[in-house]
């Protein structure tokens, strides 16, 4: 399969690749980083006696696939909420999927969701952290405020709020679509499960925003 183009974007001397996927491929890492991913949210709710599609779950987890069949990573990174809450049958997914990449390094920074035990991680060989520096990032799951991002040991790479971005036609409708966000200090990645929603955030003079279409990435203002 022949993954959509991504947009290739320089953050301090590291080559990105911003993925349509809403994911990031970092070409010196080798490393694939994907934020939100909520396994297990789809047996969550149907648990719960809400109908909603089987497939949400293999469908991510079949495009997770893709992607590191087409740049072959050395590592993936979650950043937080990689699966939703309980544990329940969906696990049994998500443990299969990895028996497909046993030499793949596979880093967890915790979210809120993440509250499972740890035990199911590391059997499946995946390392997890409150936070994780990597080059001249520090990878976390939640966003830092003004004040927390002074004192900030790297530029912070997050997610835990789904960014979008409102774009109005000229007929007045709109439509709020996922973005990467780009901050002087922090960058907020987009959710990568299809099952989530999406926060329009406030875009300041400074940012870079970058809006994820269906076969592209492109830059907003």
């Amino acid at each position: 399969m022949t993954i959509c183009a991504g947009l290739d974007f320089n953050l301090l001397d590291q080559d990105l690749i911003l993925l349509p996927q809403k994911a990031i491929y970092w070409k010196q890492e080798k490393a694939l980083i994907a934020a939100d991913v909520h396994l297990g949210k789809v047996g969550h709710f149907r648990k719960a006696g809400i109908a909603v599609p089987r497939d949400m779950e293999q469908t991510d987890l079949g495009e997770l696939s893709d992607l590191i069949f087409e740049y072959k990573p050395k590592k993936l990174i979650f950043l937080g909420d990689l699966f939703h809450s309980d544990m329940n049958a969906d696990w049994e997914w998500f443990r299969m999927w990895r028996r497909q990449f046993p030499r793949l390094q596979i880093d967890l920074i915790r979210g809120n969701h993440d509250i499972i035990n740890d035990q199911y991680y590391h059997d499946l060989n995946i390392a997890l952290h409150d936070e994780l520096q990597v080059g001249p990032f520090l990878m976390l799951h939640h966003p830092l405020n003004d004040k927390a991002l002074e004192k900030a040991r790297g530029y912070i790479l997050c997610g835990h709020i789904h960014p979008g971005i409102s774009l109005t036609g000229r007929g007045r409708q709109s439509i709020t679509i996922a973005c990467f966000a780009f901050g002087a200090n922090q960058a907020i990645l987009p959710s990568f499960g299809r099952f989530t929603g999406r926060i329009a955030i406030r875009k300041r003079k400074s940012d870079r925003i970058f809006g994820v279409l269906q076969d592209k990435v492109i830059a907003i203002g």
